[in-house]
């Protein structure tokens, strides 16, 4: 790291120690918490959706064994057992919604099943794990033909299950969702209902991690990857965009915002654990001239990212079960790699285990024009022992300097603890800046960018004077 000259605030209110001095390493926490993950657990799970023959929006909603109905009630079943097992610490739940739409050509109802764990510390910031319980073929009004949805996205309801069949075991400050979504291949209804709901209990969602097609390692044409993730992710907001627009134009920002900070933490996060997968950052919303049930959540100013695979297959996709010339069609478990799911399994459970331990992440303010000198400031965070401030040059797209600042303030006139650092001869003109927060433990959040739109919340304008 470069040598620079650093003023900071040193106020201190109370006597927490600074984030170096965590006696235990946050790391080796979350390599114990992940390691009960398992590759036998994904597959039962998987081939038990399999059995329910098709999962599509339209099948039956009632039937016992087939149809999406079904395997919602399985799904809730599982969740239950869960919850038994740690004491009920799960509060399992439904939410529905009427929607219609070209692919709904009559009101459907759209459930979503997940279960909730409750944060010990902070109940309301809450990070949500998501992955669409419904399957298709080729049709998508084709609601009868079997439609296994191994991997499309059996693997990413999986990962929710096993997420909370591990995480249960283990209490947080913050509070986890785990999600499966109805009505995904129909027209994202399902995020659209979750999202909806978020709102209305008024959740501080800090992260929204949709898994989808997250368990085959090779492609259609023959291209395989069992040591990567994508992670795709808005760059500039999609929510408040147009009130953005001319702050970010003047002041930057197209590369910071909250969900392109979710694909730099699980970059940096997959780095750290060692589980043998890389993170390969996709700056796009979603894939070319498609969508996933991240989108709904970005619409309503919730920070979220997509995880999936490194390599899609074309074939098994949205496909009827065929063989043509010798090729294979269709979603079916035997294509699944199950132990490429289990690192991606395993990726998502640590993320969610050091989102719900920290603090959420601050929402910091930069100045520094026409000075050598740059101010970075920020309002206290409750439950935070400390902070990272992180900078990077404008061409790189990843944190390239970094420095810890205890938790002091000053309260000014406004009853606001502000928090800073004044970076000595760091111009503010070549560097974009953020700032994470940090818990007595030292588990990090998320790095908030100090840009316009680079806050952990729905953006909000501010009141005209």
């Amino acid at each position: 790291m470069r040598k620079i000259a650093v003023l900071m605030c040193v106020t201190l209110l109370g006597a927490a120690p600074p984030p170096h001095k965590a006696i235990a390493s946050p790391d080796a926490k979350l390599r114990a918490i992940i390691a009960p993950v398992s590759a036998a657990q994904l597959h039962h799970t998987i081939a038990t959706l399999v059995s329910f023959g098709t999962r599509h929006t339209l099948s039956s909603q009632t039937d016992p064994k087939r149809g999406v109905g079904a395997a919602l009630n399985w799904a809730e079943a599982e969740f239950g057992r869960y919850s038994a097992a740690c004491g009920n610490c799960l509060t399992v739940a439904r939410t529905s919604e009427m929607f219609s739409g070209d692919r709904l050509p009559a009101p459907t109802k759209i459930t979503d099943v997940f279960a909730i764990q409750l944060g010990t510390e902070r109940p309301n910031d809450v990070v949500i794990i998501q992955g669409h319980i419904d399957s298709r073929v080729s049709d998508p009004m084709n609601a009868t033909s079997d439609a296994p949805g191994a991997n499309d996205d059996g693997s990413g309801t999986a990962a929710v299950l096993e997420a909370a069949r591990v995480l249960s075991k283990h209490k947080f400050p913050g509070t986890i969702v785990y999600a499966t979504l109805m009505g995904e291949e129909q027209g994202l209804y399902g995020g659209k209902t979750l999202a909806d709901y978020a709102k209305a209990q008024r959740w501080n969602v800090v992260a929204v991690l949709n898994n989808d097609i997250i368990g085959n390692s090779c492609g259609s044409d023959g291209v395989c990857d069992s040591t990567h993730a994508r992670v795709l992710s808005e760059g500039p907001r999609s929510q408040g965009q147009a009130e953005l627009m001319a702050a970010t134009h003047s002041l930057g920002g197209e590369n910071d915002s909250p969900s392109r900070n979710i694909s730099r933490f699980l970059d940096s996060l997959a780095d750290r654990l060692k589980i043998g997968l890389d993170v390969r950052q996709i700056w796009r919303t979603d894939r070319f001239s498609r969508g996933g049930d991240h989108i709904p959540f970005l619409a309503l100013g919730y920070p979220a990212a997509r995880i999936s695979v490194a390599v899609e297959n074309y074939n098994w996709q949205h496909q009827d079960l065929r063989t043509e010339n010798g090729i294979r069609y269709g979603d079916t478990i035997d294509h699944v790699d199950f132990a490429y799911l289990a690192k991606m399994t395993k990726l998502n459970v640590a993320a969610l285990a050091e989102i719900a331990s920290a603090p959420p992440p601050p929402e910091p303010k930069v100045e520094g024009a026409v000075s050598e000198d740059t101010m970075v400031s920020w309002p206290q965070v409750p439950g935070a022992y400390g902070y990272v401030v992180r900078w990077r040059r404008t061409d790189a797209n990843q944190w390239q300097e970094s420095m810890t600042a205890d938790n002091g303030c000053v309260v000014q006139k406004t009853g606001v603890c502000l928090s800073w650092v004044e970076l000595r001869h760091i111009r503010v003109d070549d560097w974009v800046f953020g700032v994470a927060s940090v818990s007595k433990d030292g588990f990090e959040s998320p790095v908030a960018s100090a840009v316009p739109g680079g806050a952990f919340h729905p953006y909000v304008a501010p009141a005209k004077k």
